[in-house]
């Protein structure tokens, strides 16, 4: 077989067969959740009073909003013939604001009584700083069925100085009934791989080692208790003898540990902050590389004139982490690196998912 010859100068970027590998096993808590698990958003609208005349009174949602607060609470408003309020008498008001309130029921659920921070964002005010929450009531995410679930007021904080329209009431949102977030339908759980780490061949995995613990003595063609739907979801029967016990089998089932879990080869770029993460597998094709004064092959063996055949079985595969390193040992520009990484992928050179932030 014709051997091609290059004469390379500058530095040689080996390749890595044995590049180090964490030969520790991860749990399947760690690269999994329970469906039903997830985190829910409770919002609503309230009352910001106390401010240093930077409101939004002129607006007539917030004049509404204070006036029925007001008559709520015994308060005095002129009414017309039909009972709707005079909303001139609360127009010099420069103390109130209507805001946006949102909060987050954790992923375990809440329970009455407990209490959640919330953040609040202003519709019109120019500033909630020194402001209260009035009590706000806080609804769940579906508006056609529009269920109380909390009540929230406080004091506001702003963690952010310079953003003086969004602030913090810590634990300032009352749980007014219990959130439950079950885990168990139909005698079955499913479980949801991690968006990082989804495909076919770990959900697969997965569906193999389940299977593998709970059922150690399966035959082939034997009803198996945990399956595969997709590169994302694997579903698993909850055994009789756990039938009334799902949450020792959430446990036992989350502690299985996975020795092949597979990484998706990525490359994350953030071109701002001149940031560059990679694995230490990703693969590049061997290609010769000129930059400005430099001349870098990666791949092939190192040395003078080197026989190198592309086309061989055998050929060592680069790695761009070498590569990398390579380039910053030699002080090229992170701007610079990053437009070769671009180059390689465009070209079809690098083996992995390529992400620009």
């Amino acid at each position: 077989m014709m051997l091609r010859y290059l004469l390379v100068f500058g530095i040689f970027i080996g390749s890595t067969h044995a590049y180090s590998q964490d030969k520790r096993r991860v749990r399947l808590a760690d690269v999994c959740r329970l469906k039903g698990q997830e985190e829910n958003r409770l919002q609503g609208l309230g009352l910001v009073v106390g401010l240093k005349g930077t409101g939004d009174s002129k607006l007539q949602p917030t004049t509404r909003t204070l006036a029925r607060m007001v008559q709520s609470m015994g308060g005095n408003i002129t009414s017309d013939a039909q009972g709707t309020p005079n909303l001139r008498e609360l127009e010099a008001v420069g103390n109130v604001a209507l805001v946006m309130v949102t909060a987050t029921i954790p992923a375990a659920g809440a329970q009455q009584g407990d209490q959640l921070s919330c953040s609040v964002s202003a519709l019109g005010a120019k500033s909630l700083e020194g402001g209260r929450l009035v009590l706000a009531y806080m609804l769940g995410p579906r508006a056609d069925v529009p269920t109380i679930y909390a009540m929230a007021e406080g004091p506001v904080s702003l963690p952010d100085k310079t953003i003086p329209t969004s602030g913090v009431v810590h634990n300032g949102c009352k749980m007014e009934a219990t959130v439950n977030n079950g885990f168990v339908q139909d005698n079955k759980v499913v479980l949801i791989l991690d968006r990082d780490l989804a495909s076919f061949s770990n959900a697969a995995d997965i569906q193999d080692a389940i299977n593998s613990f709970l059922q150690p003595s399966m035959e082939e063609g034997q009803y198996s208790l945990a399956r595969a739907q997709d590169q994302l979801h694997i579903e698993v029967d909850v055994p009789p003898a756990y039938a009334d016990k799902p949450v020792p089998f959430i446990k036992l089932l989350l502690d299985i540990e996975l020795p092949n879990i597979k990484k998706n080869k990525r490359v994350v770029i953030n071109q701002r902050e001149g940031i560059i993460v990679m694995g230490e597998d990703v693969l590049i094709n061997p290609v010769a590389i000129n930059h400005k004064s430099l001349s870098i092959q990666a791949g092939g063996s190192p040395g003078g004139f080197v026989g190198f055949d592309p086309g061989s079985p055998n050929q060592p595969q680069p790695v761009l982490k070498n590569l990398v390193e390579a380039l910053k040992a030699l002080d090229v520009p992170t701007e610079d690196v990053i437009a070769i990484i671009r180059t390689l992928k465009r070209n079809g050179d690098l083996y992995g998912e390529l992400v620009i932030q």
